[in-house]
């Protein structure tokens, strides 16, 4: 054994900055849930994979839960972050439905740009985890399809029945979201959500 590879062995691990080792958690459960055909996560393979014990992860979250809350929180924060730039750039009633296409644009590239992410979006990670998790998700989409309607609703025009086309056409393109990201876990994040997105949001918002 060489003098450097000594003091490497003796050498004290380094303790993670205060929160680093939360974000380091949260980054290892995403990436286990990138794999295909991933089961059931338990806190016992994610301490395995971090190679630190269990108790260790309860010192930075309370339970499974909040893991995962930790995902949603980030997937809330990236998305709407962005859906309200698009938003406050231009005039709805000028350019409602481009902001329409637009939003639907940003939430299939970052479904693409993050398969582990894209399966709590979707709920295929939070099968048989606490109820509050899904229902927080099913409010994100919620969310989603009513600022769609408002962007589609302020660009209406001249139709007789306004409020009822935006609520039409936001609810096929939150459906046209949802579709293409579960299709995207089901096939093992082999067919991209973004396949044909333009040609796709042409036809929908015609």
């Amino acid at each position: 054994m060489s003098d450097t590879e000594l003091a490497e062995a003796v050498a004290p691990r380094k303790r993670p900055k205060p929160g680093e080792r939360r974000v380091q958690i949260l980054q290892a459960l995403a990436t286990m849930l990138e794999q295909p055909g991933t089961e059931r996560i338990t806190t016992a393979s994610l301490a395995a994979r971090l190679d630190v014990s269990e108790a260790a992860l309860y010192r930075h979250f309370a339970s499974k839960a909040q893991m995962f809350e930790g995902l949603i929180e980030f997937i809330e924060q990236s998305v709407f972050s962005l859906v309200n730039q698009i938003v406050a750039q231009s005039d709805p009633a000028v350019d409602g439905a481009r902001q329409a296409s637009r939003i639907v644009s940003v939430l299939l590239q970052f479904g693409e740009k993050n398969p582990g992410m894209t399966r709590v979006m979707v709920g295929d990670a939070l099968v048989f985890e606490n109820e509050r998790l899904q229902q927080r998700m099913n409010l994100f989409f919620d969310k989603i399809e009513s600022t769609l309607r408002q962007c589609l609703r302020a660009a209406a025009g001249d139709s007789d029945t306004p409020t009822v086309d935006a609520q039409v056409r936001a609810s096929v393109l939150a459906s046209f979201v949802a579709g293409r990201l579960q299709r995207f876990v089901r096939s093992g994040f082999t067919r991209l959500p973004t396949e044909y997105l333009e040609g796709s949001l042409r036809s929908l918002l015609a």
